[in-house]
This record gives C-alpha cells, structure tokens and sequence, in this order.
C-alpha cells in the first residue's frame, strides 16, 4: 500500500500537465480525469487492478456477513468517501461491492466544492465526465427537469470545471469505481455551494419527485460523496465522526445537518449526505447500514492528524429492523442531573456567572443527547423553558446549559430572581434523534413530541405537552404550527417537515 501511494504521488506531476480545463472534444463538453496520477492510477490496467484488490477484500467481508446488506434490497442511496484510493479505497469499495451485480441507469453523484465558493446548487452543463476507464456520460434529459424544479439548482460549471485554484475530485474519484460494479450508466454530476438544511432538501425532494416520476422504480441510484472529520487526532476524530454515524444510522438528518453547519460534527460532504437520506427516504428507503467505518491513520500510522471515511447504504428492505435498546438512566442519573440543574441556576442567579460542573462518571450522562430543562412554580406555573433539540454536547453539559438558560434567557419571562430560587421546580426532558413523520396517524400522544419546520421557521412542543393540555393530535399538529409561528394547517404544506421524537421525562417529584 504505501508503494502504491509512493507511485501515485510520482506521477502525478507529470500526467496533468494537460489537464487544466474542461475539454472539448467535437461539439461535446467532456469534463477531464484531473485528478488521475494523483487520487487514482491515471493507467487503466493499473487502476482496475487496484480497484479490483479492493472489492476482492470488501466482497469477503460482506460475504462473512450476508445480512448486512442483503442480496434482493434494493439501494436506493449510498455514501462513499472520496479522498485518494490508497487512503480511502478499502471503505469506498464497501459501498461498491455492495452495489456489485445491480442495475442503475442513472447514478446522481452529489458532492461538495473544495475549491469554488457559490450560493446554489450547481448541476453540470457539459456532456460527459473522462476517466482512464472511458467517458460517462450525463443524462442531460434527466438533469434539465432536475433543474426546473426548484430554483436552488442551476445548470453551471462551478465546482465542476478545474480552476486555477485546483480540480474538484469529490465526483471524479467515484466514477471509476461506478464504471467497474455497474459497466455502463450515465452520471448527474452536482456539486452544492450551499449547505443548508434547505438547500439539501430542496435537492433531495427534486430528486425523489423526479424519480418517482418515472414508470421503472429503482433506476436511479444517489451517491454522496463526503469524507468525515479532518486533521483532529486519532480517538478525537473517532469520538466526533462516531456521533454523525450514530445519527446517520438513526436516520436524524435533521440534527447533522444543523450540526454540520455549526461545526460540532464534521463532513465535508454534510449537505449531500442529508440530500441523498432525504430522497431515500422519500422513496421508501427504511434502513440506513453503516457498512464500514476508518480513517487515515489506519493506513498510514499516524494518529496525531487523521482524516474519517464513511460507508454506508440506505435500503428498501422487507424485513424489520431489530429495535435499538431505548435510552434509559438510573435513579441515580437521573437525580444527578436534576442536581446539576438545580445547582446551575442557583450559580448564574446568585454569581451571574455559568456553573462549572465537575466531569461526570456516567456513560449515559456522558453521551451527547438533546434536553430541555423545564422551570415551574411551586404552583405550577412556567417559569421558563429552553432546551438543544439536537446533541450536541454531554448529557449533563448540556442540561448544565439549558438550565441556565432557562433561567436567564426565556423570551417570555424575566431573569430568574434569588428569591425564587427555593419556589422553583424542574423537569428534565431528554429527547431521541429526530425522524420526520411520513404519516400523522402514526404520532401518538404522550409518547412522541412534534419539531415542524418550514423555510427558517419552526416550533417544538415536548411529548408532555398535549397531554398536560389534554389536546388530540390534530389540536398537537394546530399548537405546533403556532409554535414554529407558522399559518394554522401548516402541518398539511407539502413544505412543511414534521419530526417526531421521544424523550424521557423527570422531576424532582418524580425520580
């Protein structure tokens, strides 16, 4: 391995003197293989060779564990890193061995741009893509009404032509590997300048009314291309990409997209990660199979500065998920945490200044989860309430921050005073990943608490909430609406994302 990465590093001045530009060849727009010689064999025997090393080695992990991915689920989206093959080729080749022997006519690469900044959705304008193992051409029919679906997407060579500040790889390092298990497809290259939630939703919605639009199911296959965490130290990176896998998995694409955009987990494919999960699953795709997980180091022993590659496919699978162990904390965690809730108001009323805890012994405490922290009269009045909707801290930091916050920073009341604090009571609410509903019949009162969003507006009302105010669901769906400050019926918007959650909930009264 590091022979081949010795010769990779020594062709590639010499093989892309060239490759400077798109080229054209006839009348045809052909994107060049700028990156061949230094990412991949510029040769094609060398490179299918090597390509072929690879699937050889994942093909018999899949092999020792045929229920990973089995053989007649259809895959109807896929992730797969895209950093040089000898440092990411053995988990790429996780995803291609699993999509070795299907049938696509059309693969949708959607990936990020390293070298260009722009503020839109940027779809290929030319006719093919080069690589050493022969051209892939665009399905441009498919590609324009891709685009007159939304205004989010352009027909543009941004992110997609090679620039003087260097050639975008993040597509092109996928098509060999797409040329070898599939043979012959077209290709919708697209690169995102923007990474909002809105802007992977408004891709991903295109993609699954498009495709949903077609009289054969299962012929389009979308794959982002995203490398995980950069340059942080071997257990760290572990640590960070570990919690965007478990969300992933939970299919919460909600919370990785707002912690991709905060910085709390990192990808540099964030936003077509969550466009491809949201055509998946709006295209009936149930299960999200992490099939392989590594970093840099594990090739090349450095664990000072690695960087994390992903693997993973999401299925349209018959058979039932076995159910994930609930969430759950002891008495004692529980009354650790009401604790620290308490002791963190008191310290900000009293010293004007955060709480300082001590580090928690608890695993459970330790995990990153959502919480709200509830304040309430003796009487029972709110006091205040403010919770995180999406993990991105420690359990008990962050139950030590929304506290605070509750206390201090609720809209709709005025600081908490000392001589409140021995009037108040608290409530800890701590929540599950986010799953958008795909039918309200399915929300269930007492047991699932609503976040609706729509464009920058959204709104969250616990699981407690309907039954303290003894509400229907449809009243739940009305209140939730006005949360997020949004027009009653909101809920019915074709626009409108409704995710459920559960939480578990304790008092001081209660644990």
């Amino acid at each position: 391995m590091l022979w081949m990465m010795a010769q990779l590093r020594a062709m590639a001045p010499m093989e892309h003197a060239s490759a400077a530009g798109t080229q054209a060849t006839g009348a045809l727009k052909v994107r060049p293989d700028a990156v061949a010689g230094s990412f991949y064999p510029s040769n094609a025997k060398a490179l299918s060779a090597m390509i072929d090393e690879f699937l050889a080695q994942a093909s018999a992990t899949l092999d020792a564990e045929p229920l990973l991915v089995p053989l007649h689920d259809p895959i109807l989206a896929a992730v797969a890193p895209h950093a040089g093959y000898p440092y990411s080729g053995p988990v790429a080749a996780a995803v291609y061995a699993a999509l070795w022997g299907r049938s696509y006519a059309r693969v949708v690469v959607i990936a990020p741009s390293h070298f260009e900044s722009f503020d839109f959705t940027s779809v290929y304008d030319g006719d093919a893509y080069r690589t050493p193992l022969g051209n892939v051409p665009v399905d441009k029919a498919f590609a324009r009404q891709l685009v007159e679906m939304s205004p989010e997407l352009r027909f543009s060579g941004h992110g997609h032509d090679p620039t003087p500040a260097g050639a975008e790889h993040s597509i092109e390092v996928q098509l060999p590997w797409l040329k070898k298990v599939l043979g012959d497809f077209e290709v919708v290259p697209i690169v995102m300048g923007n990474q909002s939630y809105e802007a992977s939703r408004a891709l991903g919605v295109a993609l699954a009314k498009l495709a949903k639009a077609e009289a054969q199911d299962g012929k389009t296959l979308v794959l982002a291309s995203s490398d995980l965490s950069h340059f942080h130290p071997r257990n760290e990176a572990m640590r960070i990409d570990g919690q965007a896998l478990s969300a992933l998995e939970s299919w919460d694409y909600f919370s990785m997209s707002r912690n991709f955009q905060m910085r709390i987990w990192e990808a540099c494919g964030g936003a077509p990660m969550v466009a491809a999960m949201i055509y998946a699953e709006r295209m009936g795709a149930n299960q999200a199979v992490l099939l392989k997980y590594a970093n840099s180091g594990d090739i090349t022993g450095e664990d000072s500065s690695v960087v994390g590659y992903g693997a993973a496919v999401f299925v349209k699978s018959s058979r039932e998920k076995t159910a994930d162990e609930p969430f759950s904390l002891s008495e004692e965690e529980k009354s650790e945490l009401l604790a620290l809730a308490r002791r963190s108001v008191e310290h900000v009323v009293r010293e004007g200044e955060a709480y300082e805890p001590p580090a928690s012994a608890s695993e459970a405490l330790n995990q990153q989860r959502g919480a709200f922290v509830t304040l309430r009269e003796k009487n029972g009045s709110l006091r205040g309430c403010v919770g995180y909707t999406s993990a991105i801290k420690p359990l008990y930091l962050t139950v030590r921050d929304t506290a605070t916050l509750a206390a201090m920073r609720d809209s709709r009341f005025t600081p908490v005073s000392v001589a409140e604090l021995s009037n108040l009571d608290y409530e800890i609410s701590v929540l599950s990943p986010l799953r958008r509903v795909t039918d309200v019949e399915q929300i269930r009162i007492g047991e699932h608490g609503l976040l609706m969003k729509n464009g920058d507006r959204e709104g969250l009302l616990l699981p407690q909430v309907p039954v303290e105010q003894d509400w229907d669901r449809l009243t739940f769906l009305e209140e939730t609406c006005a949360k997020a400050r949004l027009r009653p019926g909101c809920w019915k918007d074709e626009n409108t994302d409704i995710f459920s959650f559960t939480a578990v909930v304790f008092g001081e009264d209660q644990s």
